[in-house]
C-alpha cells in the first residue's frame, strides 16, 4: 500500500525522535566506558567525553584485584541463581491452582484477594526486618531471598498465561491416566516456555538490580551482593581504596574516584546485558499473552 504524504513525514518524524532517545539513553553508556579505559589524569582534566584518553586497563585491575568487587559478584551470582529457584517454584506451584475456575478450585476467589491485597498493603520495614532477625536471618544469604520468595505480579501475569491454554489439552491428558503434577510438568510447562523465560528474566533483573536488602540485612560488607556494595562504592570510595590490598597512595595515582567507579559500574551491567538479548524474543509471545487475558 502506498503510503499518504502525512504518513511518510510522520514516520520520519518518528525515526528521528526515536533516534534522539535511543541517543539519549545510549551515549551515558559510552561516557561511562570511556572513562573507566581513561588514564586518572585525564577524567580529572575533564578531557574525556566519548573516547577514552590516555588508555589503560588498572581501573579494571583495582576491580578485580583491589577492592570487594569479586566477592560482591559471587554473592550476588549465588542470590540470584538461589533467588530464581525459589521464585520460579512457588510462582508456578501458586498460579497452576490459581489459573483453574472457581468452581474446580473452591475459596479461588478469596485467594486471589488475599495475594492481589499483598502487592498494594505491606507490612512495613521495621516489621519485615524483625520477623528477618527473628528468624536468625541477618547476615545470610536467605535474607536476600526469603521475603521476596513469591512476586506477586509475576504469578499473576505466569497465572493469566496458564489460564489462556485450551482446557482440552489438561483434560485429554487426565483422561489418558495422568494426574495433576504429571499434567503441569509434562505437559503444561512445555507449552509456557515463552512465559517461563520472561518471568525468569524478570526475577533475574529484580534480584540483580537489588541493593537495598543488602544494605538493609547485612551487617558485615564482605556479605554485600554487588549493587550493595556499588551503592557504597559511590558515595565513599576513598574508604573502599583504604582498605584494599596494596598501598593507598599507589592505587590514588592509578584510580581515582571516577574511573574505579565507572569501571565497577560497566562490570555491574554486564551479566544483565549479556542475557537480555537472548531472552528478549520471548517477551511477544510470552508476556504480552500472559497480561491481556483477564
Amino acid at each position: 500500500m502506498s503510503r499518504s504524504r502525512g504518513e511518510k513525514i510522520f514516520s520520519k518524524i518518528n525515526m528521528v525522535f526515536l533516534t534522539v532517545v535511543s541517543l539519549i539513553c545510549f551515549l551515558p553508556f559510552v561516557n561511562l566506558l570511556a572513562v573507566s579505559f581513561s588514564g586518572s589524569t585525564a577524567v580529572a582534566a575533564g578531557k574525556v567525553v566519548f573516547w577514552p584518553v590516555d588508555f589503560t586497563l588498572q581501573s579494571y585491575e583495582f576491580a578485580f584485584f583491589g577492592g570487594r568487587f569479586v566477592r560482591a559478584l559471587g554473592v550476588s551470582a549465588y542470590r540470584v541463581l538461589l533467588g530464581v529457584i525459589v521464585n520460579m517454584l512457588l510462582i508456578v506451584c501458586t498460579a497452576y491452582p490459581l489459573s483453574k475456575t472457581k468452581e474446580k478450585l473452591r475459596g479461588r476467589n478469596i485467594y486471589m484477594i488475599y495475594f492481589i491485597l499483598t502487592m498494594f498493603i505491606s507490612g512495613g520495614l521495621i516489621p519485615l526486618y524483625l520477623v528477618v532477625v527473628n528468624l536468625g536471618l541477618i547476615d545470610s544469604i536467605w535474607a536476600l531471598v526469603l521475603p521476596g520468595a513469591l512476586p506477586i505480579f509475576n504469578m499473576v501475569i505466569f497465572m493469566n498465561f496458564m489460564r489462556g491454554l485450551p482446557h482440552e489439552i489438561e483434560e485429554a491428558a487426565l483422561i489418558d491416566g495422568a494426574g495433576p503434577i504429571t499434567v503441569l510438568t509434562r505437559v503444561i510447562l512445555p507449552l509456557l516456555k515463552p512465559a517461563l523465560a520472561t518471568i525468569g528474566l524478570f526475577c533475574v533483573v529484580a534480584h540483580w538490580n537489588d541493593w537495598f536488602s543488602g544494605i538493609i540485612f547485612m551487617n558485615r560488607p564482605d556479605n554485600y551482593p554487588l549493587q550493595s556494595y556499588l551503592q557504597t562504592l559511590l558515595q565513599n570510595i576513598e574508604a573502599i581504596l583504604r582498605q584494599s590490598t596494596g598501598n593507598y597512595a599507589e592505587l590514588l595515582n592509578r584510580v581515582n574516584a571516577r574511573t574505579g567507579r565507572a569501571a565497577q559500574l560497566f562490570l555491574g551491567m554486564i551479566p544483565i546485558l549479556a542475557i537480555y538479548p537472548f531472552l528478549q524474543k520471548y517477551f511477544t509471545s510470552g508476556l504480552v499473552l500472559g497480561s491481556v487475558k483477564g
